[in-house]
Parts: C-alpha cells; structure tokens; sequence
C-alpha cells in the first residue's frame, strides 16, 4: 500500500492532483453561478492519462442533474468564473467544461471522458455525495471518486483503487458508458493551460454580461 501512494503521489505531482489548496467560495457566489443543463442526468469519468508511459495521472467526476458540477478531489483546477467549495468545482457550463478539458489535455497527458446516462435520482445521489465528500488528500483523486461511486445505485460493483486507468477499465464495462478521448499538443505547463483558459473564460463571462 505505502508504494501505491508513493506512485501515486509521484505521477499526481506531474498532472496537478496535489494542488495547492483552492480559495473556497461561499453560497451567494455558488448560487449565482449555478448551472443545469437541459440534457438528460448524466455521469461522466474523466481520467487524465499520460500520452508517454499510459499510466493515470488524475481523476475527476463530472454529474450532471438539478445542477452540473464537477467532483474534481485534490485537483489543480481553478477559474475566476467558477465558485469552489472543498473539492467541488460548480457553474459547470459548456464553456466551463470545455476549458477543463482543454485545461488538463496538453504535450504529456490526454483527458479520457466517459459519460453514462443515469436517472435522476441517481444523480442526486452523487451531487449529494460530492457536496459531503469534504476536501480530499492528495493523491487520494481516484480513490475518493471510486467510493462515491460505489454508494451510488447501480455502481455498487466499482472497486476500490488508487488507479486512475484501473477505475475507468471498471467505469468503461458499465453498459450503456460512451468513451471518447480529448487531446492537444500544447505546452506541458499545467498551469500554462489554467491560465490560458480562466483568460479565455472571462473574456466570455464578459461578453455575455454585455
């Protein structure tokens, strides 16, 4: 166990899953920024995955039901327009999603999105879940996301792991889970790829405004 964790430390500290701690929003900033989107309820795995060695590097969940969020536990994401409380990044619009994909996906790591539909209440499960999960240790991603989904109907047979790959071959033998892969050839800098899109997210929280 103690050589997992060191594994996995390793590999978080190259991909952003031990990030330094967020600023915290408060519930004014949360409801003003709250989204729902108009699809079905659905959850979506993102497991970012190095395009050198294949190995995982973080894990996140996106749920999508009365509202989208994103349960992205010790992650590095961070953005003027997106309200954080503990590990749960909210107001996920379509802009916002776009821009934490293309935020992790870069020369050394692609982002494997899984998406599954679910019924509603199921969502609510795992909003409810991810709101009480409580800020995450580092390199504790995967395995903070395996136990969310193991309480929720219908994923009991997840299993435990501090893997991210290992989690989305599980995640990926649900019937129904539609996976595709998001990359680009931009610089290996995290935080190169955070900057780059909170400047594009403002430019369009801005022109909305207008």
């Amino acid at each position: 166990m103690i050589r997992i964790v060191i594994a996995c430390l390793l590999a978080a500290t190259v991909a952003g899953c031990v990030g330094p701690q967020r600023p915290q929003a408060d519930f004014s900033e949360i409801a003003a920024r709250s989204y729902s989107d108009p699809g079905p309820s659905t959850l979506t795995l993102y497991t970012m995955i190095s395009t050198r060695t294949g190995s995982g590097a973080h894990t996140s969940l996106m749920i999508s039901g009365s509202e989208r969020v994103i349960f992205d536990p010790a992650g590095s994401f961070r953005a003027d327009v997106v309200p954080i409380k503990d590990d749960v990044l909210y107001g996920i619009t379509p802009n916002v999603e776009r821009a934490y994909r293309s935020s992790h996906a870069r020369e050394t790591h692609y982002a494997r999105i899984q998406t599954i539909e679910v019924t509603p209440q199921q969502a609510e499960i795992a909003l409810q879940l991810a709101k009480q999960s409580g800020p995450v240790a580092g390199a504790f991603c995967t395995n903070s996301t395996a136990q969310l989904l193991q309480q929720v109907p219908g994923f009991e047979q997840i299993s435990t792991t501090f893997y991210p790959v290992k989690l989305s071959d599980q995640f990926g033998q649900i019937p129904g889970v539609v996976t595709t892969e998001y990359r680009e050839n931009d610089s290996a800098d995290l935080q190169a790829g955070l900057a780059a899109n909170n400047a594009l997210l403002n430019q369009q929280d801005t022109a909305l405004a207008q």
